[in-house]
């Protein structure tokens, strides 16, 4: 199982998103401690009312992990997530494939659908859409990477006989989707690389618009399902999984250690094959205190 650090989000409106220390440092030092990846979300307008209410400042993922590519040799980079629904799926390819081909092969695309109407309203985006934008993008990213001519009609858009160069590096960029629904976990299954579930309770779920994913036990079950329902679609590959760790406790890493160890190894009998955590720290010194600790605590 591997380990990805999540940039430290600033909640709300007063401070700043680096508040948590400098992105090429925090970055390094993640790298250095023995973290396989390094990921950052995406709000690009979100509501007033949202951030006033414990939402969360975020920085362009795209251009951030560009960023993080040249500050670093190893680190896998995820978008956690970018909303699929947001961008012309051209536009979204061309991102990927450029992050890709720069950092030398070490972008994960994660996907979501979107939740935010205020943010669907401010980029002009119908809502009631988001799912057939979804999968119009699972339909013309691969074609966009393939690097070969093709033609694609759209909702919003017609495409004939074009072409995009230079394809990235990976073939194809791993495409990891969030989301606890049925319909997502089908996505998976037949078009994905990876599956991303929200484990963050009940009320993030309802914000999220998501079903709830409660226990380890009930993601065990979900990833016995989600790989049967791969199996059956003539899938023979591999599916990752990330899920978000919150054990109580393990923004000090080095205390209780042997309870996180137990913890990590059922995440991982559950059918996890990526682990993320975040600090929640707001300062500089406390954030790569975090990282050192958990590098040296589980990393090491």
């Amino acid at each position: 199982m591997r380990f990805i650090f999540h940039y430290p989000e600033t909640s709300g409106p007063d401070g700043d998103v680096l508040d948590a220390g400098p992105i090429r440092e925090v970055a390094i030092a993640a790298e250095r401690a023995g973290f396989d990846g390094f990921s950052l979300s995406e709000h690009p307008v979100p509501g007033a009312r949202w951030m006033a209410s414990g939402g969360h400042q975020t920085l362009d993922p795209f251009v951030t992990l560009g960023y993080v590519a040249a500050a670093t040799e190893r680190l896998r980079l995820l978008t956690y997530l970018a909303v699929a629904p947001y961008r012309n799926p051209f536009l979204l390819a061309k991102a990927a494939s450029t992050l890709d081909k720069l950092s030398g092969g070490r972008f994960i695309l994660g996907l979501g659908t979107g939740y935010q109407k205020s943010e669907f309203y401010a980029l002009g985006v119908d809502m009631d859409e988001r799912n057939a934008l979804f999968d119009e993008a699972l339909d013309v990213l691969p074609l966009h990477w393939s690097g070969k001519p093709f033609s694609y009609q759209g909702r919003h858009f017609s495409a004939r006989e074009v072409i995009s160069l230079p394809r990235p590096v990976q073939d194809p960029i791993p495409i990891w989707i969030g989301g606890n629904s049925k319909l997502s976990r089908r996505r998976v299954a037949e078009r994905a690389q990876g599956w991303m579930p929200m484990t963050g309770g009940a009320q993030l779920s309802t914000t999220a618009r998501t079903p709830a994913l409660g226990s380890v036990a009930d993601l065990a079950v979900a990833v016995t399902e989600l790989r049967e329902a791969a199996a059956a679609a003539g899938r023979t590959d591999r599916i990752d999984v990330l899920h978000s760790y919150q054990g109580e406790g393990i923004q000090t890493p080095a205390a209780e250690p042997d309870r996180h160890r137990e913890a990590f190894a059922e995440i991982e009998k559950a059918g996890a094959t990526w682990v993320v955590v975040s600090s929640r720290t707001q300062d500089p010194a406390a954030t790569l205190e975090f990282i050192d600790a958990f590098g040296s605590t589980y990393l090491s």
